[in-house]
């Protein structure tokens, strides 16, 4: 039997790397972090326990890497969903919709990545959290903003902030409240986005995550 190519070795690896994302969200989404092991994470990823350090230091970067591949999907699709639109306002009312959308629809996840970003690590860099500050990026920029290298941040640490108000255990405030003063500082009107009483197709913590997770060479594109 001839070894296998460069290439095919190359997808192979990238393959795995994706079963192990999406095995992560799913299990602390559904368990919780600290009841989640590496162990089960290789194991309903289909994966060697070896190669889960292979390709992550440890689970605190599996996850966080998971979550923001996460987090850049569905804010990817919510930006690319028909009608299509390059309207700065409604991408910006959208980018919103779709991360208060993660904090509504998967609060055990949401509220553990909240809790590791506050950790000794803070965010973790990598490329997957850069393909999600490359599109808010984007997004800031399409809104009209003259000095992106400030408003990107700034619209960041709101996101993060109403995200964290709205999974606080026993106070939370609810997500329209939220929602409302972040369209009001951006000067974005109710109707757009996703308002709360018309949700788009495919909302409401959809179980099945595969799309965010490439398996196939073509799969999981938007």
């Amino acid at each position: 039997m001839s070894p296998r190519s460069a290439s095919v070795n190359e997808e192979l690896r990238r393959r795995s790397r994706e079963r192990l994302l999406q095995a992560a969200v799913e299990l602390v989404g559904e368990r919780g972090y600290d009841a989640t092991t590496l162990a089960d994470i290789a194991d309903r990823a289909g994966s060697a326990r070896g190669l889960v350090s292979y390709y992550f230091p440890g689970k605190r970067q599996l996850v966080q890497s998971a979550v923001h591949r996460l987090m850049h999907r569905t804010l990817e699709e919510a930006l690319e969903r028909e009608p299509r639109t390059e309207d700065g306002r409604e991408r910006l009312a959208r980018a919103i919709d779709a991360v208060l959308g993660l904090a509504r629809d998967r609060p055990v996840l949401m509220r553990q990545h909240m809790a590791g970003i506050l950790q000794a690590e803070g965010f973790v860099q990598c490329p997957e959290q850069q393909r999600l500050a490359q599109l808010l990026r984007d997004t800031v920029a399409r809104h009209g903003s003259r000095d992106v290298d400030t408003d990107y941040p700034r619209l960041r640490a709101l996101l993060m902030g109403a995200v964290y108000a709205a999974l606080v255990p026993g106070v939370p405030m609810p997500l329209p409240v939220l929602r409302a003063e972040l369209f009001e500082r951006y000067g974005l009107d109710w109707e757009m986005g996703s308002p709360p009483d018309r949700e788009p197709p495919g909302s409401g913590g959809d179980t099945d995550l595969s799309r965010f997770f490439a398996t196939g060479r073509d799969a999981g594109r938007p």
